[in-house]
């Protein structure tokens, strides 16, 4: 198809609005309208059970009532989170725009918001943001000022409404996919509540101490275009190892020796933005690995996450992953964190201290062997959603290009 040349603009001049939300104390407690929070963006949605409460009315606030249309973006995040973003479509009702997520309220007469969304959501303007982006240490940021002279590709109303249009088809193939493989995922926490409803319920626990090796932090060193394939924080998504975003990081032999990964190593997340996904976990598995096309020989870990190494013959790594996935094993790992400059962090010692339910070695390996002949037919799922998500990837460069 012939390319169409589409005009580029300044983000700032497509816009009625931009500004950040509403400044005031929040609880879950407090009666009267709902406000957003960072955590009200989940999964490129507005999520009307990650909302806060501050007592206060549409008459009192009227102004910082969010409009069907209005897209917010996260402009002060964790880098893997910063600039995510979510259309207000009206439900719940009534939402007050709370601090630290940037509303964007598009001029209809230039910018559909659908297709508005599109391209924030690309990878190309996320890019465009993190270079613009200010860090800290645990922190990135960017100002409305550097947000509002990024550039965007305009092409007329019609065609943006056809580009839209054509996007949201494929996205809701991949979505369809990955719904699939969440089925999986919660048939495979269902078999592990189903097989150890006693247990959980039962106060015979030991220590995770009792079960380790060791756990170790990973290295702090810098990427690079050399060294070894190197797991980060990124990496460690949905219980799994995710190589899409796979960094490099030079070491010496003497470290890589100390953080070389081995097949059964758990991996734990110890620190980010949300507290929900501190602690969240996965096994490196050296089959998957290597069905990716890497090598599992050569795999290192960032400092961000801290490796697990178990005494296998007491606990199984997968039964560990599971438990820590329940709503129990989620306190514990919750009720370990700490706060920092607005990161939720945990160390090795509350790693150590939480307490597993005591369960033979015979009955984890049962629940093992029943959740790998599971995995096999999900991992057949997740290569089908990696190749929507590269189809419609594709799409997106090609409609940003005027190649639709």
């Amino acid at each position: 198809m012939k390319k169409n040349e589409y005009s580029m603009v300044e983000l700032g001049n497509v816009l009625s609005l931009i500004r950040n939300g509403l400044s005031i104390k929040q609880s879950k407690d407090t009666d009267g309208l709902p406000i957003t929070r960072i955590e009200t963006i989940s999964n490129g949605e507005i999520d009307s059970t990650r909302v806060g409460y501050a007592g206060i009315t549409a008459t009192e606030h009227g102004q910082w009532m969010l409009k069907p249309g209005d897209i917010l973006l996260s402009h002060i995040n964790s880098e893997e989170h910063l600039g995510k973003v979510a259309l207000y479509d009206g439900f719940p009702g009534q939402l007050i725009h709370g601090m630290n997520l940037l509303n964007l309220r598009a001029d209809p007469s230039v910018v559909l918001p659908p297709y508005l969304l599109r391209v924030l959501r690309s990878e190309l303007f996320r890019r465009k943001v993190r270079r613009v982006a200010n860090r800290s240490v645990n922190q990135a940021s960017v100002s409305i000022t550097a947000l509002s002279g990024l550039e965007i590709p305009l092409p007329p109303l019609p065609e943006q409404r056809r580009i839209a249009d054509i996007l949201d088809k494929a996205d809701a193939i991949r979505r369809n996919r990955r719904e699939a493989v969440s089925c999986f995922d919660e048939l495979s926490n269902s078999l592990f509540l189903t097989s150890f409803a006693r247990e959980l319920r039962s106060s015979s626990r030991s220590p995770l101490d009792r079960h380790l090796i060791e756990l170790r932090y990973g290295t702090s060193n810098k990427s690079s275009s050399h060294g070894n394939p190197t797991l980060r924080i990124p990496n460690v998504v949905r219980g799994d190892i995710d190589l899409r975003d796979l960094k490099h990081v030079p070491v010496s032999d003497t470290d890589f020796d100390r953080l070389a990964l081995r097949n059964g190593d758990v991996l734990f997340v110890r620190t980010n933005g949300n507290p929900d996904y501190v602690g969240r976990c996965a096994v490196f598995d050296e089959d998957a690995i290597r069905d990716s096309g890497h090598d599992p020989a050569e795999f290192i870990y960032a400092s961000y996450l801290i490796r697990g190494r178990l005494v296998l013959q007491s606990l199984k790594p997968l039964f560990l992953q599971h438990f820590l996935q329940t709503d129990v094993g989620r306190k514990a790992l919750r009720d370990r964190c700490r706060t920092s400059a607005g990161q939720y962090n945990i160390n090795t010692k509350g790693i150590g201290s939480i307490e597993i339910p005591d369960v033979t070695i015979t009955r984890q390996q049962e629940f093992v062997d029943h959740l790998m002949a599971m995995k096999k037919v999900r991992r057949r799922l997740l290569l089908a959603t990696d190749d929507s998500d590269d189809l419609f990837n594709s799409l997106v460069q090609r409609a940003f290009r005027g190649e639709l």
